[in-house]
């Protein structure tokens, strides 16, 4: 088992070094290349170093017959034109702060408009809600009277009665006079 682990450590190791010079190596070649080739350079030949501005040269090469007189002149710096270009760009960034403000604007217009609406609506439902409030509280105070005069109706009848029975009235006999009554008149 410990051989095993050995084993593996090894290769993790060995893994872990050849990643190294993977990343590292291609860098590290051309360094040395570029290195060695200056030393072999100016220890082989005794000219000075060549003191050529790269950037002002034109990118691309036209040939002879091919180009325009004018077309190295666009490399050129021109004070003339670097201050119109500098001026359309603050024109140009004054109109997108322009643009941004008016659109900001809108939205802040369009914001204001939702809010009010909100209001509106809001006060509708409110109103509605008043009035909804408004008739609960009359419907609970007419089923207040209505249960007021229900209980004084029912202490009225129950005294009616109570005169009723005390005077030989039975509920009994009451529906077969009916009965006899309605039947007399039907006969009739």
């Amino acid at each position: 088992m410990a051989s095993h682990a050995a084993a593996l450590k090894v290769g993790l190791a060995l893994m872990g070094m050849s990643l190294v010079g993977y990343i590292l190596g291609p860098p590290l070649y051309w360094h040395l290349t570029e290195a060695l080739a200056a030393v072999s350079y100016s220890s082989a030949s005794s000219c000075p170093l060549c003191a050529c501005d790269c950037y002002s040269q034109p990118f691309l090469t036209i040939p002879e017959g091919l180009s325009n007189a004018s077309f190295p002149d666009c490399a050129k710096h021109d004070p003339e034109v670097n201050g119109d270009t500098e001026k359309n760009y603050a024109e140009l960034l004054t109109e997108e702060l322009k643009l941004r403000e008016a659109d900001s604007l809108e939205k802040h217009k369009r914001a204001d408009m939702g809010l009010l609406e909100a209001k509106k609506v809001t006060s509708s439902y409110q109103k509605d809600a008043d009035k909804c409030n408004s008739g609960m509280e009359t419907c609970e105070e007419a089923r207040e009277k209505a249960e007021l005069a229900l209980a004084e109706q029912k202490k009225l009848t129950s005294k009616w009665e109570e005169r009723a029975r005390q005077k030989g009235w039975r509920e009994g006999a009451i529906k077969s006079n009916t009965k006899t009554n309605s039947n007399a008149q039907a006969a009739a």
